[in-house]
């Protein structure tokens, strides 16, 4: 999104229907913001006690070791007793949790009480195969309810589980099983997008021969393609579920607050990909408090998160936090556009659709093919939308509320990351929103734009954001790697003790908050944060290439994408024949999400002098702007 298509001082507002705010879980935003910041501590206690806990806590927030902050200190639980067991002793227990459709069409619904019979089940088999608490579990599947099953049964007996996105391939998997020494892996023989197979299993095969720390798989059959299964290593999921060991009968592990959750990597612009660490306690209560609030969930309420459980909004708002409210959550297997442009739109139509929450790139993906799709089909159940992953820009905006909301649907645009585990700047459905804004921070959040000291910019000028008070469900460490987690994400105010999110933004005069985009060399493609150094690394380990930069450049559809510049080795001759096989191999070593939709082969990278890559002038050159000042350029 470009900076001209933003005015952040409009006085384009949109306000909801009189009912909406009436019905509303939170009517007064203001109020509830001011309760908050006056007392956090008692206030995320209130939140607390909504959830069921084994044992009490003894401290809300032990802050005496930042920035390794502890919440809930000395309770006890679990987020299956909030997510499963407490629902099974209600009337919920017949309630649909989860409705899936397949992209070739099959359909599954699963109610509370099926779903928790499944999840015990698998937690058996599990443990049959020696996983106990605190071991780490490799998860590697399409969007089926197995992928939630795995999750939930990790979790129940308190294994931390590490899903890897199913677009990743071999080489991105090999690091993340590598780092977290998981010796479980749970993977799915392939999955269906846009009517192909994407070849999970055999990226899991070729990703445990680089990285032979797994010793047992256990293999979903979706798609029926043949795959390689290796005698006592590999195991069929449904020969597993039928043995007698998968008894529906198993008991949750009790543990503490700061019991680990799940470990979910992210890359960055220097060495290998982060292992953000999430725990049970604040993380449950972080998370179904937001999704309750922001998109004012109530029982009669159909949700559809259309992101990939891959990522931290799957973790989140498909699979954690909808559960814990016992809600009904939709989950898609495939691609938006197969077999036509009116596939989610025939899902909202079909399934009575109350609340879709997707990404910035789905929207402009979907808008390109015009009205007539949508307008096919009766999309009248909606009444909240939202957006995430990425700033959303004016005209995609109006369009989602014009088209597929009919002016009568709030759009929550939500943004959040990886390492805060749930919304924190976000409308609530009761207040005005300005296109384009992601409006305030959640109430129990302080977040500001300050400059390079730390002082307050001045409405309309750019700063970093800042989150400046702890949260319950912020990450707690990079796995292993406490040093790198302080700083990362502590070190740039660390006098002030804030934490530095990573994006530019600005506050408008109305205090709405615009963000603008990494700071960092982090690319978000398709709402997806790719890191440079993890593409850089990949294009370098073909033996034609001898130093790589990666930089993203805006685009109309994906909010951005990849272009990358190569030096080839003495020798070696620059072809488009070449490029096409740098981008096979990418393709072939981290995924397709991964490619370049650009390799330019240049002889020289611009550095300065200490031989840091300047990425900005490698960016001017990309989109034909000047290359500014380039005094620091070594000669």
């Amino acid at each position: 999104m470009s900076e001209s298509e933003v005015n952040f001082n409009t006085t384009e507002w949109y306000y909801p229907a009189e009912d909406i705010v009436k019905n509303a879980h939170i009517p007064d935003y203001e109020a509830t913001y001011a309760e908050a910041v006056a007392d956090p501590l008692a206030f995320w206690a209130k939140r607390a006690e909504t959830l069921d806990w084994y044992q009490k806590w003894d401290k809300v927030l032990d802050d005496s070791n930042p920035p390794f902050y502890k919440w809930f200190v000395g309770g006890k639980t679990n987020i299956v007793l909030n997510a499963l067991d407490r629902h099974t002793k209600t009337w919920r227990r017949n309630k649909i949790a989860i409705i899936w459709e397949g992209e070739n069409g099959e359909k599954v619904t699963m109610s509370y009480w099926r779903l928790n019979q499944e999840v015990s089940k698998f937690a058996n088999v599990l443990k049959s195969m020696g996983v106990k608490k605190g071991d780490r579990v490799t998860i590697y599947m399409g969007r089926t309810p197995e992928i939630v099953i795995s999750m939930l049964a990790c979790a129940k007996i308190g294994a931390p589980h590490s899903v890897i996105y199913g677009g990743f391939s071999e080489q991105a998997i090999a690091d993340r099983i590598e780092d977290s020494q998981s010796r479980v892996l749970i993977c799915s023989d392939g999955a269906w997008l846009r009517g192909n197979i994407v070849p999970l299993k055999e990226n899991v095969d070729k990703a445990i021969d680089r990285s032979p720390v797994v010793e047992h798989v256990i293999v979903h059959k979706r798609t029926g393609t043949p795959v390689t299964m290796q005698q006592g290593r590999d195991y069929w999921w449904h020969d597993l579920m039928a043995l007698p060991i998968a008894s529906t009968k198993c008991e949750t592990e009790q543990l503490d607050a700061e019991d680990p959750l799940f470990i979910l990597y992210t890359s960055g612009t220097t060495g290998k990909p982060k292992g953000i660490l999430h725990t049970h306690g604040g993380y449950q209560v972080y998370t179904s408090t937001t999704l309750q609030w922001v998109f004012d969930i109530k029982d009669e309420d159909r949700f559809w998160c259309a992101a990939d459980p891959g990522w931290i909004t799957g973790h989140s708002y498909i699979v954690y936090s909808p559960l814990i409210i016992g809600a009904t959550s939709i989950l898609y297997e495939g691609a938006p556009t197969y077999p036509y442009p009116d596939r989610w739109w025939r899902i909202v139509a079909d399934y009575g659709v109350t609340i879709l929450y997707t990404s910035p790139t789905a929207i402009r993906g979907l808008m390109r093919f015009g009205d007539a799709w949508p307008n096919r089909h009766d999309l009248s159940s909606l009444r909240l939308l939202g957006s995430v992953g990425e700033p959303i820009n004016p005209e995609a905006w109006r369009w989602f509320y014009n088209v597929i909301g009919k002016g009568k649907c709030p759009i929550m645009d939500t943004w959040w990351q990886t390492e805060t585990g749930g919304f924190m700047i976000t409308p609530l459905p009761s207040v005005g929103l300005k296109p384009g804004s992601a409006t305030r921070p959640f109430p129990g959040i302080v977040v500001d734009v300050v400059d390079e000291e730390g002082n307050s910019c001045k409405p309309n000028e750019d700063g970093k954001l800042v989150i400046k008070t702890p949260w319950p469900s912020m990450l707690r460490t990079i796995y292993g790697d406490d040093n790198r987690y302080v700083q990362q994400y502590w070190s740039t105010y660390a006098k002030q003790g804030w934490y530095l999110a990573g994006d530019s933004a600005r506050k408008d005069d109305d205090g709405y908050i615009w963000v603008i985009g990494r700071i960092d060399e982090v690319i978000k493609v398709s709402g997806y944060r790719l890191g440079t150094a993890e593409i850089e690394s990949g294009l370098v380990s073909h033996s034609a290439v001898a130093e790589a930069a990666v930089i993203g450049v805006p685009d109309e559809v994906r909010g951005s994408v990849i272009y990358a510049y190569c030096i080839l080795k003495s020798g070696k001759q620059a072809s488009h024949e070449l490029e096409t096989e740098l981008k096979n191999h990418i393709r072939h070593e981290i995924g397709p999400i991964a490619v370049p939709s650009k390799i330019e082969f240049v002889t020289a990278l611009p550095k300065t002098r200490s031989g840091k890559i300047m990425r900005r002038v490698l960016k001017a050159r990309a989109m034909g702007l000047p290359e500014g000042d380039v005094s620091t350029l070594e000669e």
